[in-house]
């Protein structure tokens, strides 16, 4: 596969992370889950670094498929990766295209199904001797087919908008040809384009479905194949493919204990995961919240995508890799980190590409006008001086103000959801903006590590001094300050880590105020409920305490076992 083609599937899967939580906000079909920007996220991921063996790829992208539109779309890429060359480029989308709608047991067109065939069409019609001139009008083509989904399945009529998985590829080959065959990239603006389909008319939908999300992989044997007509018994939404022996299945179910043991019987299961319907579909009814201001901040504060749900708050997601594996942060599984870190298995950050991150800026003034973006502190990544490069020629209005916090982890996560929390009464933006950076200013945070080897892996201080300290049991306790991570203390013991804590709070105690509080988690959610949260209580009765997990960025560099405190004076 050529270069360009490479940079192509990095910049499509880019702009599907950019948008994903649009997605996820229009997702109503074949269930109103809010899913599919997620698992088109994490299913098209290998896609991001697609050098190397095309049988690796191919191998990635059907283990880390996920969803219904995640399992659809990968078996349309691997018939995309095919191609070697561009003049094989209309062969091998008709390859992904036939995979795709024979991987469903149930293809309905009003999908992703649909674009796939507009795509195929569009490509094979199109004269394409005119270098980059034939774009435009192949890119409007699939913007048709995108909005003539509305109208085509009964759940995207009552709802009022275009179907999820169908405007995420729609988004995907925007970037990929604009990648491929224009000088300057003209992104498509979707909050124009498609501005009557975007929010779900929630008088129809909202309604609880019971059951599970199931996607699994199982090593298939020889002796009883696993049927098709007996998935259709016990669920529906099902996608599958066979792949070098071994069975790829997703599935709605509301009987996972038969499904289990239905695939038992076919093979060995190798991968499981399920996603509580009743769960999703219940969060999805409620909507996000809004604000006088439209709030940004990075997931490198401690911050989950719930959170972001709850409070209308636009996240910039960082990388993490796992071994292989590359994951926007918020999407990672947080017991997979931990238990990969523990099992020696190299874990890294990385920053999105500066033009991720500029699609974000863009996005968000496109969807809200005004925002605030209250980023991680610029002495920690480039994310301060990336924003306001881009704001010198794309925001001649000052529409997107930003903050520079000083600060990462609790600090930052705190000071961002108290932030949003004033948005929804406050009286105007200029009230919020000033609300975000006394808050900002105001926060503490401590954090304490369990051991120092991961500081010393990861280069942030000398192997020697960690073994040295480890083997004294000296514990540096570490906080995000403006100025960088200070060691602010060191402790030999998780009862002196706790001793800190609690006088740090004494401070919020002696001053009269009741604050917020975060006790953050690694892997140890259950002594922080169990033991420090009650501690906590009893010294501050009238504090509202938060049990959150560390920002993953912070979790990798500090490691399992590592918990903190942060805490924000509500009258800052």
């Amino acid at each position: 596969m050529s270069r360009d083609l490479f940079g192509a599937l990095r910049a499509g899967t880019e702009r599907i992370s950019v948008w994903a939580d649009l997605l996820d906000s229009i997702n109503v079909y074949p269930v109103a889950d809010g899913d599919t920007g997620r698992n088109l996220t994490i299913s098209l991921m290998p896609l991001k670094s697609p050098a190397g063996d095309r049988s690796v790829l191919v191998e990635k992208l059907f283990l880390a498929a996920r969803g219904n539109s995640g399992n659809i779309a990968s078996q349309f890429f691997t018939g995309l990766l095919s191609c070697d060359t561009l003049q094989q480029l209309s062969d091998a989308v008709q390859t992904g295209t036939r995979r795709a709608w024979q991987a469903m047991a149930d293809p309905r067109p009003g999908t992703m199904l649909s674009l796939f065939s507009e795509l195929e069409r569009a490509l094979r019609e199109a004269n394409r001797d005119d270098a980059g001139a034939w774009i435009p009008p192949l890119i409007k083509r699939l913007e048709a087919a995108v909005a003539k989904t509305a109208t085509e399945l009964t759940q995207l009529r009552d709802a009022h908008v275009v179907d999820a998985g169908a405007l995420g590829m729609f988004i995907f080959f925007d970037a990929f040809f604009n990648e491929l065959f224009l000088e300057q990239p003209r992104f498509a603006p979707i909050h124009e384009l498609f501005r009557d389909f975007l929010t779900v008319h929630h008088t129809e939908s909202g309604t609880a479905e019971p059951g599970s999300c199931v996607d699994a992989v199982v090593e298939l044997n020889s002796h009883s194949p696993v049927s098709l007509n007996d998935l259709s018994m016990i669920g529906e939404s099902i996608v599958s493919r066979e792949y070098e022996g071994r069975l790829k299945i997703h599935i709605h179910t509301r009987d996972q204990s038969t499904l289990r043991s239905m695939l038992a019987r076919g093979g060995t299961i190798l991968q499981w995961s399920s996603d509580d319907l009743e769960a999703q579909t219940k969060s999805f009814s409620t909507g996000p919240a809004s604000g006088t201001i439209h709030i940004m901040t990075d997931a490198a504060g401690s911050m989950t995508r719930e959170d972001a749900h709850t409070l209308g708050i636009t996240l910039l997601d960082s990388y993490i890799t796992i071994g292989t594996k590359d994951y926007p942060e918020t999407r990672v599984d947080s017991q997979e980190l931990y238990e990969a870190m523990s099992g020696g298995i190299k874990v890294t950050t990385s920053q999105a590409s500066i033009s991720e991150r500029n699609q974000h800026y863009e996005k968000v003034l496109g969807l809200y006008g005004t925002a605030l973006y209250l980023c991680v502190g610029s002495v920690y990544t480039g994310n301060y001086s990336a924003v306001m490069e881009w704001k010198k020629t794309n925001d001649p209005g000052d529409r997107l103000k930003v903050i520079d916090s000083g600060s990462a982890s609790g600090r930052l996560g705190l000071a961002a959801l108290a932030t949003a929390e004033y948005s929804r009464t406050a009286s105007d933006g200029a009230a919020v903006v000033d609300f975000a950076a006394r808050a900002a200013a105001a926060c503490e945070e401590y954090i304490f590590l369990d051991t120092l080897s991961y500081l010393a892996a990861g280069g942030r201080m000398s192997k020697t001094g960690a073994v040295f300290g480890d083997m004294l049991s000296l514990k540096p306790v570490v906080s995000p300050l403006p100025e960088g991570a200070k060691k602010v203390g060191m402790v030999r013991n998780r009862k002196d880590q706790i001793a800190f804590a609690l006088k740090k709070l004494d401070t919020c105690a002696d001053s009269g105020d009741h604050p917020l509080i975060m006790l953050e988690y690694t892997d140890n959610r259950a002594w922080i409920a169990g033991e420090i949260a009650p501690l906590v209580k009893t010294r501050l009765p009238d504090a509202k305490i938060i049990i959150h997990p560390l920002s993953l960025t912070t979790g990798v560099h500090t490691g399992p076992g590592t918990w903190g405190i942060a805490f924000l004076p509500v009258n800052s």
